[in-house]
């Protein structure tokens, strides 16, 4: 729900923009620091929200940075993150951003193929320096949510699979200027049942035995993110139960005392702090649909049109007391440039300001100006 103070600051800004309520943002973090054991160490996914105003709220919480690109590292940097705080993931680390990482002696490069390996061991060497790498897993665990964000299965691109392992004990002994410090695993986003994260620890506790019997008791233990959050009734369950999630881990995450626990969590955190608040620019009655043209479109927030994702929607101008369906579209000249069909809102006319909830999470980040489309603005408050 919004304030009339919020309320008159969204009627006084030219649309369409992201608003950012930082008290929820606050909220989620001091939530994050109650539930999780002080020996947890909880790293913020970047690629979910990487604006800088925010970012510095996560990193003065004291949380590390999870970064998946050159670019986020340098944003973690310019932050103030120390390189020690700092994990470089993804599937296509280019030699500009592995470069990058290793000039700012970042903790850990997660590394997802043999090939990459000896990239960043060359790399290294050219620099006379020793680059930190855990290796990602490939743990063939399902999460049971949307295919396009998936990463946990054989048949994904990310990670090293089980049968390779051999392969990859045998590059790492001729690797001179590799530090082999930890795993990492990832399986998905948007998770919202537990089962899949205890499937993970059963997968971590065998994966972690086998390297240990091969010699290698790693330090780190890296089980990624994926928690999900509440797109349907983002105002009563505005803050994820962290409590639960972590509990899972305590609980059947087998690790030796010389090792400790990383996390990656992302929308978990931001998604619940961002709206995307947009106007009503006409509405079109058919004979079976009638629709509500926003300002806003995929150019925005591409969730709906990429994943089918569901955005609550409310029109939070209006007074009128009846309501009517409406099918929710942009102006981008694509038949996609729909946010939902059929969606019960009070009836609307133009000029009415609607809000697209819980949508800090992987929402301006992902925005673009295809159609030539402005530069999108944000407001934090």
């Amino acid at each position: 729900m919004f304030s009339q103070k919020q309320l008159n600051t969204f009627k006084e800004t030219e649309t369409p923009f992201y608003y950012y309520d930082l008290g929820v943002l606050n909220k989620t973090l001091a939530a994050i620091k109650k539930a999780a054991p002080p020996e947890y160490h909880i790293h913020y996914a970047l690629k979910a929200n990487a604006h800088p105003q925010l970012l510095q709220l996560i990193k003065e919480a004291g949380l590390g940075a999870d970064c998946v690109s050159g670019n986020e590292v340098k944003r973690a940097v310019e932050t103030g993150y120390s390189g020690n705080k700092i994990v470089f993931a993804g599937v296509g680390k280019s030699d500009k951003e592995i470069n990058y990482a290793l000039d700012h002696s970042i903790f850990c490069f997660n590394v997802e193929s043999v090939p990459e390996l000896k990239v960043i061991d060359e790399l290294a060497r050219k620099k006379n320096t020793r680059a930190n790498i855990a290796l990602r897993i490939n743990p063939n665990v399902d999460a049971y949510t949307h295919k396009y964000i998936t990463t946990g299965l054989e048949e994904n691109k990310f990670g090293i699979n089980p049968y390779e392992f051999d392969t990859v004990i045998e590059e790492l002994k001729k690797l001179s200027h590799i530090n082999f410090i930890g795993l990492h695993f990832h399986i998905g986003s948007q998770i919202n049942d537990l089962t899949p994260f205890k499937n993970l620890c059963s997968r971590v506790n065998e994966i972690n035995k086998w390297f240990i019997q091969k010699g290698y008791l790693l330090p780190h233990i890296n089980v990624g993110g994926g928690l999900g959050i509440d797109y349907k009734d983002p105002d009563t369950n505005t803050i994820v139960d962290f409590e639960s999630y972590f509990k899972v881990f305590k609980q059947f995450l087998e690790l030796q005392p010389q090792q400790e626990i990383h996390f990656e969590l992302g929308r978990a955190i931001i998604g619940q702090c961002g709206s995307l608040i947009s106007r009503v620019l006409y509405v079109k009655h058919g004979i079976n649909t009638s629709f509500a043209i926003l300002d806003a479109g995929m150019t925005e927030l591409i969730r709906p049109a990429l994943y089918q994702a569901y955005h609550k929607i409310e029109n939070i101008s209006s007074e009128k007391k009846t309501s009517l369906k409406y099918d929710v579209v942009g102006p981008i000249c694509e038949s996609s440039d729909c946010f939902g069909k059929a969606v019960e809102m009070i009836e609307t006319e133009r000029g009415d300001i609607i809000a697209i909830r819980s949508a800090g999470a992987y929402g301006e980040v992902m925005s673009s100006q295809y159609n030539l489309r402005d530069k999108l603005r944000s407001v934090i408050l």
